[in-house]
């Protein structure tokens, strides 16, 4: 039983019952009572409560041998759903789900992050109507909204800060304002902390320490501790594609330095240097897209670029000891080279102890971990115990 759900003597609220039925702790009343220590009456309160807002489902055990049949209760996802966003910089992938974060309806569209706040947003909210509208009948009521977006994010205020490749969108409060168009409760987050989670929860469920590098037009990481997102003291950690890689001072990045890693290995870069080179791309699509054409040149300059990242994830791996590192993003579809290349330096120059069962792998879920770590992230908040207590007091 996780340290989080073991037996407890105080006052246990119908949040933290639902809590330890979600999570496999509780399966009767009976289970419950022991539990807790709360009394029968005041767990079948609560319950009670729970099965009115139809958080929690009963049926008779069908395994019981003689007497009254206990009650078994389940968890019901269809209690309410959740809207989920991944907004990249040059496309963006909207999903419905369920409570349990199973997709009912998703979209994928091309829109530019750099088009700037009010379009993209007016968009965004457009495209939750329509995905609103799928949920089928009996789904419940919106219960939260969660959005990942290709910069720092101010994750306690849902404010984008600073972001390098989002011109206008420095301290736009996109949390308050789906908030208010929704009525429901809504966080915003970086998207590789979001892909971290996502991957974390469908693919990694039992590791604790995992680094998630998300590798598309620009680079950055999502580390998740003792298995929960690690986001730093104003939500910057794994902000690694503007780390400095060494002999490359004369390449400009957009944040302003010189030598980033995402302006030497980034997508945007890669694309640039083939222009150069006489292949044309136009975007980190067409690299992956030359390089299944087995254009030696696009492998070489790929595994090239794996090693540029691994020489970043090498120092990661010293400073934050995760079990695996997942690589991801529109880039890692041409995972043979770049997977190559970073596995190449860094289980060369990392310490022996960090490497010793480090997993280097791809990502499981693809382009569908962000949007699927944006529905866990709205989940998990709208049913903490404090919250769904609140909400039983609204109802």
């Amino acid at each position: 039983m996780p340290a989080d759900l073991e037996p407890t003597t105080g006052i246990a609220g119908a949040g933290a019952v639902l809590r330890l039925v979600r999570h496999g702790a509780a399966t009767t009343r009976g289970d419950l009572v022991n539990t807790t220590g709360l009394a029968r009456s005041t767990i079948s309160q609560r319950v009670d409560a729970l099965l009115s807002r139809r958080l929690l489902v009963a049926e008779a055990d069908a395994a019981s041998t003689g007497g009254r049949p206990a009650q078994v209760l389940t968890f019901n996802r269809d209690a309410g759903y959740v809207l989920a966003g991944d907004l990249g910089a040059t496309h963006a992938r909207l999903a419905v789900t369920d409570l349990a974060g199973e997709i009912l309806a998703e979209e994928a569209h091309d829109i530019a992050i750099a088009d700037g706040p009010e379009a993209v947003m007016a968009w965004l909210e457009a495209a939750f109507e329509r995905l609103a509208s799928a949920v089928p009948e009996g789904g419940g009521t919106l219960l939260g909204i969660g959005v990942g977006l290709p910069g720092p994010v101010e994750y306690a205020s849902g404010v984008p800060i600073a972001p390098p490749i989002m011109p206008g969108w420095d301290g736009f409060p996109v949390a308050r304002r789906l908030r208010e168009r929704f009525g429901a409760p809504t966080l915003v987050d970086n998207d590789a902390n979001l892909m971290a989670l996502g991957e974390r929860t469908r693919a990694w469920p039992d590791t604790e320490h995992l680094m998630f590098v998300k590798v598309g037009t620009g680079i950055g990481a999502g580390l998740i501790s003792h298995g929960r997102p690690l986001r730093g003291a104003q939500g910057s950690a794994g902000d690694i594609g503007h780390i400095h890689v060494r002999d490359h001072d004369d390449v400009l990045c957009r944040c302003g330095n010189r030598g980033c890693l995402e302006a030497v290995a980034g997508g945007r870069a890669l694309a640039a240097a083939l222009n150069a080179a006489g292949i044309e791309v136009r975007s980190t699509h067409d690299v992956v897209r030359r390089f299944r054409e087995g254009l030696p040149e696009v492998t070489s300059m790929i595994r090239e670029a794996g090693r540029q990242l691994g020489e970043v994830l090498a120092a990661s791996v010293n400073a934050f000891n995760p079990a695996v590192i997942v690589i991801g993003g529109d880039l890692a579809e041409a995972d043979e080279p770049l997977l190559a290349g970073v596995r190449e330096v860094v289980y060369q120059r990392a310490v022996p102890l960090g490497t010793r069962s480090l997993r280097i792998v791809p990502s499981t879920l693809r382009d569908r971990a962000g949007v699927v770590g944006a529905a866990i992230m709205a989940i998990e908040h709208v049913l903490e115990p404090d919250a769904v207590d609140r909400m039983l007091a609204g109802s």
